[in-house]
């Protein structure tokens, strides 16, 4: 299995629109790999428009937002594509989707990179920040993971967060901890 990338993927929406959303992506045979859910609003923008741009943060916060109900992150529109992408990413791509693979659960999109242009210096890693994406996976599956394996998860993760996020990452941790726990609560009540 190649590797897998986190990124925040914007798509074009059939009404000129922009929709956003965090979507792990591969780079395989010089050629981008989406490979989203069934059903989502990401796959359904790319079947229908055939374009989007992948950008790069360094603020979590956009992670967290999308899978927490926070969406109006600052969009500037693409340079090739008619597409926006995220107005403060440190670099971003636009994408052609060349192919689709079908699959009942997640097809694969190959898409051609027509540009990539980098904006801002990379700040470097932080162990709270990698905390966060994999707490926003964690809060995307979670109605395909056991509740004990996401709180044992969550309860490892919550160490990197104390030891080293700042204001944006524990921001970021809360909104997703809030979505877990109200998950919890929705199970624990059925």
């Amino acid at each position: 299995m190649s590797l897998i990338l986190e990124a925040i993927l914007t798509t074009a929406t059939p009404d000129g629109g922009t929709h956003i959303a965090p979507l792990g992506f591969r780079r395989e045979d010089g050629f981008v790999v989406l490979s989203p859910f069934h059903p989502s609003r990401t796959l359904d923008n790319l079947r229908a428009t055939g374009i989007a741009a992948i950008s790069h943060p360094s603020d979590v916060r956009v992670f967290a937002g999308c899978l927490t109900g926070r969406r109006d992150w600052p969009l500037v529109p693409c340079d090739r594509i008619a597409c926006g992408r995220l107005a403060e990413a440190l670099s971003h791509s636009e994408l052609i989707v060349e192919q689709i693979e079908e699959d009942a659960v997640r097809p694969r999109f190959i898409c051609r990179e027509v540009v990539q242009v980098g904006h801002l210096a990379f700040p470097g890693h932080n162990r709270a920040q990698a905390a966060v994406i994999e707490a926003c996976i964690l809060a995307s599956r979670l109605g395909m993971l056991p509740a004990d394996k996401v709180k044992h998860e969550m309860d490892y993760l919550a160490i990197a967060i104390d030891k080293t996020a700042g204001p944006r990452e524990l921001e970021a941790w809360n909104w997703l901890k809030e979505k877990i726990d109200a998950h919890r609560a929705r199970e624990q009540a059925a």
